[in-house]
């Protein structure tokens, strides 16, 4: 590929990107969940955020070898290079991967995210697709937290047991 159609397609990519971006700022959002609201800070602003591997690694606590497998799969978009082919990532991959980290977090499987990731590259018209496998997901993370309220609660009552220093049979 000549640097001319390099040029090119990269042009191409960010116009796509500034359309995107334009098109999720005029549709209505709901209200940011409280997780979303408090996440640490970029540590450069927009426009000057052009980070290392090793800077990535550091701020999100994943190793450069998840953040290289990671874009080997699929699970983050298309990280920019340098010229020397050295991966630099922008504010917005450091949000995609803070996602990625919440999503971890909920169990859901490596196919799932990266089923995810495939979806929100191919555009709006996924939307629903989206939907369905955030809403499945959300329905196992229930079943997941009500399975460990019932654990807590078993917890809870061994300690006010303890607590309260009264003995049962051993084994209980």
């Amino acid at each position: 590929m000549t640097l001319m159609e390099q040029d090119l397609e990269q042009g191409l990519e960010q116009d796509l990107e500034r359309d995107l971006e334009r098109d999720l700022e005029r549709a209505p959002v709901p209200a940011r969940p409280r997780a979303c609201v408090g996440r640490r800070p970029h540590p450069r602003p927009t426009g000057q955020d052009r980070y290392t591997i090793s800077e990535v690694a550091e701020h999100t606590g994943l190793t450069a070898h998840t953040l290289r497998w990671y874009e080997r799969i699929g699970l983050m978009p298309h990280v920019d290079r340098t010229h020397t082919g050295q991966r630099r990532f922008t504010n917005r991959d450091l949000d995609w991967l803070d996602l990625v980290g919440k999503l971890r977090l909920t169990g859901m499987p490596v196919a799932d995210m990266v089923r995810y990731a495939e979806l929100v590259r191919e555009g709006k018209h996924t939307y629903a697709e989206r939907e369905e496998l955030l809403t499945a997901h959300r329905a196992n993370v229930r079943e997941r937290i009500a399975e460990l309220e019932s654990t807590l609660d078993v917890l809870d009552f061994k300690i006010n047991i303890y607590a309260a220093g009264r003995g049962l049979p051993e084994g209980t």
